[in-house]
């Protein structure tokens, strides 16, 4: 390069650095030597195709032909050297691939796990990388993790989870043309160890008992082989389904669900009232004060809400599990609030979309959106050294309770990190 050239260009990319300017993309100064280097390792990857072999074939060069590439730095052109016999797969820009950078398509898949439609990802792309990408190319780069979402989905489990949280959000799935609501079922489980992990996540038409049935002999077929306790809501004939599967699953129902369920047919004028007694009952200290205090909230209000003091009284064995344990460990099961912090943090991600386009559409920004939030969950529950002493106590054997650093705090020096309780 002549000193003159050497001065124009490098004033060329002092002035599009200041700027801003994608230096790499069209008229960017070093597009050209970017262009330069892809060809240049095309025509190498071509020479070694045809070596002898293929030249003994009557197989020789074809010209060329033109590619547009997009890419981190940009979109620029290349000649693309060509095979009579089109046989010719090279390695660095692959036939029909568009997108060079992985690293380009993992920005792209990240800012979909965020939430970003696709002409919002195609306009900050644009902004960000002046590189043009349609909406079938972006889906199709999204389509990448569909592999990782249903290995994810049929993913060995662990034998044991102490609490299992099981409940359900519902989205628009378009089916046929159509608009269709859907069941999105959730499992949110803690391992001995303490931590959070979704188990699995699935889709059906509507919520019920026997699609759980279904879902929970998927987890026993990965492995799942006992829960300790497992909290709902109170679907009608759930319990049944967690039992049929899991027999010695304790069950506990959410009072926060009674409780909605039941002000639903209490007359606003009486539920600051009714709210005060019951708190009697869920609030007790024991099962025996709750049970006494719930024969008084049936004395004074069973003759005008008989239906709502006969749910309690029906689901009262699976309602008042939680009064078994500390108070630290009643406030994890007597409510579903654990899956439901998960749900509202899906929903931040999922909001913008009014209608998914199929259920595998759904699947990827809720599996892209779980692997975003379980980033987070690095340690146990809080105080769980005591809870799971506590569980241990309770369910013996069924839980293999293992002294370690991770479960007291650091070990004194010389004391084993594996003994067995």
């Amino acid at each position: 390069m002549r000193k003159e050239e050497q001065t124009e260009f490098e004033k060329k990319v002092l002035d599009q650095f200041m700027s801003g300017k994608n230096l790499f993309g069209k008229g960017g100064a070093f597009a050209p030597m970017l262009k330069n280097v892809i060809e240049k390792a095309l025509e190498a990857e071509m020479e070694g195709h045809l070596n002898e072999v293929q030249r003994t074939k009557g197989n020789k060069r074809n010209g060329k032909g033109k590619k547009t590439i997009k890419s981190g730095y940009g979109t620029f052109d290349i000649d693309t050297p060509q095979d009579r016999q089109s046989s010719f797969e090279p390695e660095l820009v692959k036939k029909r691939q568009t997108i060079l950078a992985d690293n380009l398509s993992d920005k792209i898949i990240g800012l979909y796990g965020l939430g970003m439609s696709y002409r919002d990802i195609s306009a900050h792309i644009k902004e960000m990388y002046d590189t043009d990408i349609s909406h079938t190319v972006l889906s199709q780069i999204t389509d990448r993790i569909i592999p990782d979402v249903k290995a994810w989905q049929n993913r060995p489990l662990e034998p044991l989870y102490c609490i299992v949280w099981l409940d359900a959000m519902h989205y628009k799935v378009k089916v046929d043309g159509k608009i269709e609501h859907k069941a999105l079922y959730n499992i949110l489980g803690i391992n001995k160890e303490g931590y959070k992990e979704i188990l699995g996540m699935y889709i059906s038409e509507s919520e019920g008992a026997n699609f759980w049935l279904q879902v929970l002999t998927d987890l026993n077929n990965r492995g799942l082989k006992d829960i300790l306790i497992a909290c709902t809501d109170n679907l009608r004939g759930f319990t049944d389904a967690i039992l049929s599967v899991f027999p010695k699953a304790q069950v506990q129902l959410c009072i926060v669900h009674q409780i909605r369920n039941s002000l639903k047919y209490i007359a606003s004028k009486d539920q600051k009232e009714f709210m005060r007694d019951l708190k009697l009952v869920y609030r007790a200290t024991s099962k025996e004060v709750a049970e006494d205090n719930l024969l008084d909230l049936e004395e004074k209000w069973g003759d005008k809400y008989p239906v709502v003091i006969e749910s309690w009284q029906r689901n009262w064995e699976q309602l008042s599990q939680y009064f078994q344990y500390t108070e630290p460990i009643r406030k994890i099961i007597y409510t579903t609030n654990a899956v439901e912090g998960f749900h509202r943090q899906v929903r931040k991600v999922t909001k913008t979309k009014g209608a998914f386009t199929n259920d595998m559409a759904l699947l990827k920004l809720v599996y892209l959106a779980t692997k975003n939030i379980e980033k987070k969950w690095t340690s146990p529950l809080h105080n769980w050294s005591l809870t799971v002493q506590q569980l241990y106590i309770k369910f013996g054997e069924r839980i293999p309770l293992v002294l370690n650093a991770n479960s007291f705090g650091a070990s004194p020096k010389g004391i084993g990190t594996t003994d067995r309780v």
